[in-house]
C-alpha cells in the first residue's frame, strides 16, 4: 500500500461508510453494495481496508492552517454572496419572463377574438357578395328577356298597324305605259 491516500478515494469512502451506518435498510444494503464492487475493482481486500484504517486514524490527513481557513471562509463567504446575487438575478429574470408570458398569453387570447370577429365578418361578407351577385345576374337576366319581349311586341304591333291602316290606292302600272 502507498503512504499517500487519494483524496477523492477518501471521500467516496466516507461517505459510502457514513450510508452503511444510516437506519434505512436501502441506502445501508447499496453502501455495503458499492463498498464490495470497488474493493473487487481494486482487488482490495478486507485485511488491507483494515489496514487503510488503521494507517488514517493515527495521521489524518493534514488540514489547512488556521489563516488559509480564515481565507477560505471569507473566499467561500463571498461566493456565498455571490450566489445568493446571482439567485436574487435569476428570480427576478423568472419573474419578469413570468408576466412576459402572462402578456404574451393575454395578446394571443386578443388575437384569436379578433380572429374569429374577422372570420365572422368576413363569412357574412361572402354570403353577401355571392347574394348579390345572384341577383345581378337575375337582374342582367331580365333586363335582356324585356329588351327580347319588347322588339317581339314592337314588329308585332307594327305589323298589326300596317294591317289595319287601308294602304294608298295603286295606280295600275298599265297607265304608264301607254
Amino acid at each position: 500500500m502507498s503512504e499517500t491516500f487519494d483524496p477523492k478515494e477518501l471521500k467516496v469512502l466516507s461517505d459510502i461508510l457514513a450510508l452503511v451506518l444510516e437506519d434505512q435498510p436501502g441506502q445501508s444494503a447499496t453502501a455495503l453494495e458499492a463498498i464490495r464492487s470497488r474493493a473487487r475493482r481494486n482487488n482490495i481486500t478486507g485485511g488491507a481496508l483494515k489496514n487503510l484504517f488503521t494507517a488514517i486514524a493515527p495521521n489524518p490527513p493534514k488540514r489547512a492552517p488556521a489563516a488559509r481557513a480564515r481565507a477560505t471562509k471569507a473566499s467561500a463567504s463571498a461566493d456565498v454572496q455571490q450566489e445568493r446575487a446571482r439567485v436574487r438575478e435569476l428570480t427576478e429574470s423568472v419573474t419578469k419572463l413570468d408576466m412576459e408570458l402572462r402578456t404574451v398569453r393575454a395578446n394571443n387570447a386578443q388575437l384569436k377574438a379578433e380572429l374569429f370577429l374577422t372570420q365572422q365578418a368576413r363569412a357574412e361578407t361572402q354570403s353577401q357578395l355571392v347574394a348579390v351577385q345572384s341577383t345581378s345576374h337575375t337582374r342582367f337576366g331580365l333586363v335582356g328577356l324585356a329588351v327580347i319581349v319588347g322588339c317581339i311586341a314592337g314588329v308585332a304591333g307594327t305589323e298589326l298597324f300596317h294591317s289595319l291602316r287601308p294602304g294608298p290606292a295603286h295606280m295600275p302600272n298599265a297607265v304608264y305605259l301607254h
